[in-house]
């Protein structure tokens, strides 16, 4: 049935459509765990529209709040007037998030995109501190638009005239065990002969997804911290992927103990991956004039519906946590075992709460694998240069449904290693001949 739909994809849509390329299917339904196309065959979502829906798809209890605000004639779309739905997203907020953990944020809700809320936090960092200058890390990605693309590090995203008054340094391990980049950066701002100007902001990841699940250390983080305290800098931390409780708290920095001064949030605040984002302010940094910065979807009124209705189903106790560390416990447990029996296939495996990455010797071996795993009804992204496959499941998630995916992905895996021992046989006759 699916051919009746392909061609107007194929003929009409850009060809800067990716996803789509690597799961060529058309999706029809989706409920929890599960994506389910036209010919009905369902596949295990271990992508989670790219971090988008947390929740898993169609929560009912979100859909139902929805449902209900859709009939009762709410406001959709609002620009900054406010709304009762508004009022109820920052009440939940406050209540579920930010007062638990003692912290005090202003809440400004940018552009529908993740890069929306980038590129308000680095045009805030500027203004405050009246500085161009911003630090970014290698294999970094922080979205799509201007800004956003010159601090991310990868070739393929970013355009070489999008950097202006962007400086790169080393992430977190980039250059070994042995040496620690916060001294690095401290001995930058302490020499006036350096060459890096006082910036206006640091901006990372706590965990770099697209650039490969690269953890940064509580250590490291809270050097970080205090360094740009000392110096003045904005520390912004991009928690558009890993935030909502993808690591096992709230925000993934929560810890390391450190406080930023600007948070960027956006996927899965919205609850059942309405556009939305986030950007929270330190009280100090919020310097903006009236309407300095806006845009016409930033009230959307069923994101906020759907994200006040997450934060009071999942945030307003313990149960999610608990249900992310057995679900956690069992990924770890299998990785461990994983590399034990496909050593020469998976070469190093990484992760926290629920982001998890398997590392292969080559983006060819990940995406062989790739393709195996969706062809036995796993959907299940690569980052890192294609070298590494990222588990994203639902932290909703129940065990046997993952269990379920992580049998495909090591059937998928165990296919490829023996086709690399087959292939060195045959290297090997081929030399004895």
């Amino acid at each position: 049935m699916r051919s009746r739909y392909m061609e107007s994809f194929t003929q009409l849509e850009s060809g800067v459509r990716s996803y789509c390329r690597e799961f060529s299917t058309v999706f029809e339904r989706a409920r929890g765990a599960l994506l389910v196309d036209v010919d009905g065959r369902e596949y295990i979502d271990f992508l989670c529209g790219a971090g988008a829906v947390n929740y898993g798809h169609n929560n009912p209890r979100l859909k139902a709040a929805l449902l209900t605000y859709l009939q009762s004639d709410g406001p959709v779309t609002s620009l900054d007037l406010h709304t009762v739905a508004k009022h109820e997203f920052i009440d939940a907020f406050d209540r579920y998030v930010l007062k638990p953990r003692e912290l005090r944020y202003r809440l400004q809700f940018t552009g529908p995109g993740g890069t929306n809320a980038v590129e308000s936090a680095i045009k805030l960092a500027r203004k405050f501190s009246g500085r161009e200058t911003v630090v970014a890390f290698t294999n970094a990605f922080h979205g799509m638009s201007a800004t956003s693309l010159s601090l991310s590090g990868n070739r393929h995203h970013r355009q070489r005239f999008m950097a202006n008054g962007v400086v790169r340094l080393p992430f977190d391990g980039y250059l070994g065990p042995q040496i620690d980049t916060i001294d690095y950066l401290s001995r930058l701002l302490e020499d006036e002969s350096s060459g890096l100007d006082l910036p206006a902001a640091v901006i990372l990841e706590t965990i770099q997804v697209e650039g490969g699940i690269n953890i940064a250390s509580r250590e490291w983080l809270r050097r970080l911290a205090a360094l740009t305290r000392a110096h003045g800098i904005a520390l912004i931390v991009d928690d558009i992927q890993v935030g909502c409780g993808r690591t096992g708290s709230f925000f993934s920095f929560e810890d390391a103990g450190i406080e930023p001064d600007l948070v960027c949030l956006s996927k899965s605040i919205g609850g059942l991956g309405m556009p939305m984002s986030l950007l929270l302010i330190a009280e100090r940094y919020d310097v903006w004039k009236p309407g300095e910065d806006n845009g016409t979807f930033r009230g959307n009124n069923l994101a906020f519906v759907c994200g006040a209705a997450a934060l009071r189903e999942f945030w307003s106790d313990g149960t999610l946590q608990a249900h992310m560390r057995e679900i956690e416990a069992h990924i770890v447990r299998w990785r461990a075992d994983l590399l034990q029996r496909h050593p020469t296939v998976v070469h190093a495996t990484r992760g926290r709460g629920l982001i998890h990455g398997l590392e292969f010797p080559g983006a060819k071996a990940a995406a062989a694998v790739q393709g195996a795993c969706f062809q036995d009804g796993l959907i299940i992204e690569r980052c890192g240069n294609g070298r590494v496959l990222k588990l994203l499941p639902p932290l909703t998630i129940a065990p046997e449904l993952l269990a379920r995916g992580l049998e495909i992905l090591d059937r998928a895996i165990a296919q490829q290693d023996r086709g690399d021992e087959e292939a060195s046989g045959d290297r090997l006759m081929v030399g004895a001949l």
